[in-house]
């Protein structure tokens, strides 16, 4: 002798659910967001397993036209309220191939950096930095070479300034020994 099955708010034909008494915001008007969040707690036990094809389909159909908060409630009370995690697989997850996987940006070498800034202070400092710029820059791209960092742009951007500088300081001086030399 098989029980009779109780009565769910939820079934066509049964009457109107009615909204819980225990919540004082059940008679409050539900909104989409309130409809949405019911038919994903719906989905998610229709995909568990929990609801029969028929039944998830009414239940999804009295979410839409559900016009309170405590309708959308007796509709999902008997669910969990999202997905139940599931227990991890026995085989582990197989490697994604080398291929596929991001690679490490090569660093940018320091000294590079120095012999950059170094040339870009020679304007500013009236050609103090020249010199530093030009050890630096030597110095990094023989790093870069070696340990494949980055940075040889700047390298030479150091360079180039600090030869610059050099050269011109150069020719000052020696502009200067030419002059002293002619009215002396």
């Amino acid at each position: 002798m098989s029980q009779p099955t109780p009565w769910q708010p939820w079934q066509s034909g049964q009457g109107v659910p009615q909204p819980w008494q225990s919540h004082t915001t059940s008679s409050m008007l539900a909104s989409h967001a309130d409809r949405e969040r019911a038919v994903d707690v719906l989905r998610a036990g229709y995909g568990e397993g929990r609801l029969e094809h028929s039944e998830f389909e009414k239940r999804v159909a009295r979410a839409y036209a559900a016009r309170t908060v405590g309708e959308l409630a007796l509709l999902v009370g008997d669910l969990p309220a999202g997905p139940v995690p599931q227990p991890a697989p026995l085989m582990a997850v197989p490697p994604v191939p080398r291929t596929f996987l991001p690679t490490a940006r090569p660093q940018t070498n320091g000294k590079a950096v120095g012999a950059a800034v170094c040339g870009l202070l020679c304007v500013p400092t009236l050609g103090l930095t020249g010199i530093p710029a030009v050890i630096l820059g030597h110095t990094a791209r023989a790093e870069i070479e070696r340990t494949g960092e980055t940075g040889e742009g700047l390298a030479m951007t150091g360079l180039v300034l600090g030869w610059l500088s050099t050269a011109g300081w150069a020719l000052v001086l020696t502009l200067l020994i030419a002059v002293s030399l002619a009215s002396g």
